[in-house]
Order: C-alpha cells, then structure tokens, then sequence
C-alpha cells in the first residue's frame, strides 16, 4: 500500500494486492476499500497521523480556554470559567460553566448541557447566558475528540467512553450543588448521549429532566451496504475520513450568517466524518431504538420536520414509547438540525425556559 502525507493525516494514492495466505487477507482488506471508495468516488480517504493529534489537542484547548477567559465576565451578569478532569483512561475532559453573577438571580436549578457532534460546548454560550437568566447554572462538557478535550478532532472511538465521562461530570456537578434539581440538555448525538445515560437507574433518579433538540435517535447512512460494512472498516480504517462533510452536505441551518460562524470556528470540526465516529453514532442510535421504552425521565423533545440529519420521525417515537409519564414533544414546521441556531432561534430558546420553569 503507498500512502502520500496529507494535512493531519495521510493519503490512500494506490493500493497493492499480495499473493499466499497474507495476500488474500490483504486482498479482502483492499477490496474492502476499494468498494469505499467506488461508493465515494469524489471523496479523498484520509488516515489521522496520531503523532500530530497532541499538537492539534493542545491548540484547541488553548483556544477554548482563551474564549473562557476573554468572556468571564464581559456583561457582568454571568461568570464563566473552565475546568479540566482526567479520565480513567488518561484523557483530559474540558468543561465550562456559566454562573449567573447577578444577586437578583436566585439560582434555581441546573442545567448540564450536551453539544452535537463535531462541534463543542463554547457554541451554547448564549443559549446558557439566558438560562443564567432565568436562574440556572450551567454547565457543559467537550466529549472526546471535540473542542478543548483530548482525542483526534472528530475522532471517537467510543460513545460508550463519552456516556461514562458524563455520568463522571454529571456527578461532579451534582456534589457541587446539593439540593437543586438538575435537568440535562443535549443536541443531536448528544442527546443521544444523554438519553443511554439516563437509561441508567443511578442517573435517572437525580435527574430533574431532560430537553433534547434534534436527537440522534434515527440516523441513516449516506449508503445502505455501509450498514454491513461499517463493523469491519470501524475496526479496519478507524480514523479514516470517508464522507462528506455537514460543510458540503445538508443544511443545518437556515440562518447564512450562522452557518459561516459554525464553518469558519475552529473548534469545529468540517472534515469528513470518521468511520469508527460514523459507526459509533448507528451503534448508539440502534440501542436506543430498542430501549425507548425504558425511559421515565421527564423530557421535552424538539426537531425541525426539515431535518435531513437526524430524522424527526424518530423524535415521534421516543415520544410515543417512553415510559415518561411526563412528555412533549414539538415540531417546527420546515426548521433544519440546529435549531439554537435557526433564525427563530429565540423563540426556541423561550419554549425550552418555559418548559423548565414549570418544572422547579
């Protein structure tokens, strides 16, 4: 196999075929990409170079820890600050708060807030700026290979690692706050992290609620056969990049000046997405279609009927099968994924305080 060095990474130009035993174990292996790349014929597969992934880990933690620093206290109403946890796997977790700063703001609640994938917890600040102002602290964590926490960009190895580091937050932050109800929120595939950690009873007794926008629980792939196919190439070609990005595919949103400040962040991540990430997302959306059932958390789900990311129709049956005795659900007519981040975004954000407000 001869690879040429790209940015980040390294670039599949030819592939050789062996002869013997080893060679038809290669030659299975080189099929296996070939048929990738006859699905994506205008896609470049790329292999992350690890030895550069600390580099690109401690830039982006830079850059989201100056991003903290720069905006603590620049209306005087809320005070943000970061901090970092290690895992027991050795990675470093970053996480945010925004505490409301104003003595006229009675702190009612909590709010632990999951952002989607790709992207990072930075890009709800002001989502939380007006729940500080409604009372509630809130708190948010970069899940593993996002913004300012270890790990390749975009790159997870592992869902079930980033449910366990939130159960590790969740708890962190609960002990720091005894006593005030603590809801979640989580967008897209976190709130499918979300939705696996309160389907443990542990987490489900301490938590107050859960508002979940667009969620990753119906997601298909861009091609059928890569539902076959994905266990293998995720074990084979993890950090391989073989589908379009959101930068080139569906519309997130339709608010221009908004999708030009998601692609240009560079704590976002507009590559194309990994194939160990893109099978973790379906291993994690499969569990939940066959768990809905056991969900009694109080919640409030959101989607746009024009999501093309993650499928509204899903969202309908988590509100249909969950056990919750305390559900509900709201479409908006023609919105897209990011719905913080839709032109109506304010409205949005004023049926989620409604919501959470009847609630404590």
């Amino acid at each position: 196999m001869a690879v040429g060095m790209g940015s980040e990474g390294m670039v599949l130009t030819t592939l050789i075929l062996t002869s013997g035993a080893s060679g038809r174990i290669l030659g299975f292996f080189n099929a296996l990409l070939l048929l990738l790349l006859y699905l994506f014929p205008t896609t470049t597969m790329r292999l992350a170079s690890w030895k550069s992934t600390s580099t690109w880990t401690s830039t982006r933690r830079a850059l989201a820890i100056r991003r903290v620093l720069e905006d603590a206290d620049s209306d005087g109403t809320t005070f943000r600050e970061y901090h970092l946890f290690s895992t027991s796997r050795c990675d470093t977790i970053f996480t945010q708060s925004w505490i409301p700063r104003s003595p006229s703001n009675t702190i009612r609640g909590l709010v632990i807030l999951m952002h989607g994938l790709n992207e990072h917890s930075g890009r709800y600040t002001h989502f939380a700026k007006h729940l500080n102002a409604n009372g509630f602290k809130v708190y948010g964590m970069d899940w593993l290979g996002h913004g300012g926490s270890d790990g390749l960009h975009g790159y997870v190895h592992s869902l079930d690692d980033v449910v366990s580091d939130t159960k590790i937050f969740l708890e962190k932050v609960l002990n720091e706050n005894p006593g005030l109800p603590c809801f979640c929120f989580g967008h897209s595939t976190g709130a499918a992290i979300i939705l696996k950690a309160l389907l443990d009873p542990k987490v489900e007794s301490r938590i107050a609620g859960a508002v979940l926008t667009s969620p990753a629980v119906g997601v298909s792939p861009s091609h059928p056969i890569l539902l076959a196919l994905a266990p293998i190439a995720s074990i084979l070609l993890p950090t391989y990049q073989c589908s379009s990005a959101y930068k080139k595919g569906s519309p997130v949103s339709r608010d221009p000046e908004a999708l030009i400040a998601k692609y240009s962040d560079p704590l976002v991540c507009t590559g194309p997405l990994r194939v160990r990430t893109g099978y973790e997302i379906l291993r994690i959306t499969s569990y939940l279609q066959r768990n809905l059932r056991k969900l009694r958390v109080p919640f409030f789900v959101l989607h746009g009927t024009a999501d093309s990311v993650t499928d509204p129709i899903a969202s309908q049956k988590l509100y249909v099968e969950a056990s919750s005795s305390d559900k509900t659900i709201r479409l908006y007519d023609g919105f897209l994924h990011d719905l913080l981040f839709e032109p109506e975004r304010d409205a949005i954000t004023q049926d989620i305080i409604q919501w959470l407000n009847n609630r404590v």
